[in-house]
């Protein structure tokens, strides 16, 4: 572990040991918090997690560049958190710019921290859901996501600021958006595509953007389209045109025209993608030929997917679960 993720934990550790050991809960209850370096005593050394086919999963290196950049994100995050630590935004993006170095335990251990210090901020719990999907902690992820949609339910969004802002420097998602679109996204990994069908309207709900349009559009799609809904998933492609003004889900929007007959499988098809987008292009693909009747075409794809070492993107984590589902 690099020396400013070793740092980050032991600051962690009087804090989070006091917290107990996480149990299964409703959504309305505070999960217990666990630290995720307690968690991870049975991991090789410097691995974040297992692959759900019993693999360790270790942080990708990062060109020079990008290290360099990130680390020094992360050193300005430590000033503003040192400078306050009981504020809640600058333990957000402590957490946050820890997280996109892969340093995925860590990042927990941080919003961990955030939760004890503000049960009632549900920011806490919609982070690091998003990192327990990250290391394939599937419950736990939707026992916080779940939390996290009861402590908004009611109150109006608000934007999510961007850590990797795009071209255009517009923030597309928000609070709300994040929740449910997390927490769908865990139960759909679990294979329960029925109960992610529920957080994909409560997204749909809170969609003000076409970006926001296409993320939801592709897994509720696929969702129906697993539970042989095909009638209700066609209608979901209804709204999705070329004309969209995508700024950040363009994978998401090719994907969704593909459904619709307007671009070739064939065009998007690239396994060998390390862009997270890419790899949700790929994933797509490969789960249209498996809910259209070719699931030996489909098995080969998501295992080529596996082939490449981008394992914290979704869609790399979706055809891992695929595998898994199918025996590994």
């Amino acid at each position: 572990m690099h020396r400013t993720h070793l740092a980050a934990a032991a600051l962690l550790v009087p804090l989070l040991t006091a917290c107990g050991t996480a149990d299964t809960g409703s959504g309305d209850a505070a999960p217990a918090d666990a630290p995720a370096t307690a968690i991870a005593r049975s991991l090789p050394d410097g691995a974040e997690a297992f692959s759900l086919l019993g693999e360790p999963l270790y942080p990708p290196a990062a060109p020079a560049e990008v290290a360099a950049r990130r680390e020094d994100d992360i050193a300005t995050a430590r000033a503003d958190y040192d400078a306050n630590p009981d504020d809640a935004d600058a333990i957000i993006w402590l957490g946050r710019r820890i997280g996109y170095t892969g340093h995925y335990r860590d990042a927990i251990d941080v919003f961990s921290e955030g939760a004890a210090r503000h049960p009632e901020d549900a920011r806490m719990y919609r982070h690091r859901g998003h990192r327990w999907i990250s290391i394939r902690e599937f419950d736990r992820a939707i026992e916080d996501l779940s939390h996290a949609a009861s402590l908004v339910q009611g109150q109006p969004d608000e934007v999510e600021p961007d850590g990797q802002p795009n071209e255009r420097g517009i923030p597309t998602s928000t609070l709300q958006s994040n929740i449910h679109y997390h927490l769908a996204l865990a139960h759909y990994l679990k294979g329960d595509f029925e109960t992610a069908l529920r957080s994909y309207e409560d997204y749909l709900a809170v969609t003000t953007n076409p970006d926001q349009l296409v993320a939801i559009s592709h897994w509720w799609y696929m969702a129906l389209r697993r539970l042989g809904r095909d009638d209700e998933a066609a209608a979901v492609l209804e709204p999705v045109t070329a004309e969209l003004d995508v700024i950040e889900n363009t994978s998401y929007h090719r994907l969704l025209l593909m459904y619709k007959g307007e671009i070739e499988a064939d065009e998007l098809w690239d396994p060998e993608s390390e862009d997270p987008a890419g790899v949700a292009i790929a994933y797509g693909v490969a789960n249209w030929h498996f809910y259209n009747g070719r699931a030996e075409q489909a098995d080969e794809m998501f295992r080529r997917i596996l082939e490449g070492s981008g394992w914290a993107g979704f869609g790399y984590i979706a055809a891992e679960a695929e595998i898994a589902r199918l025996g590994g």
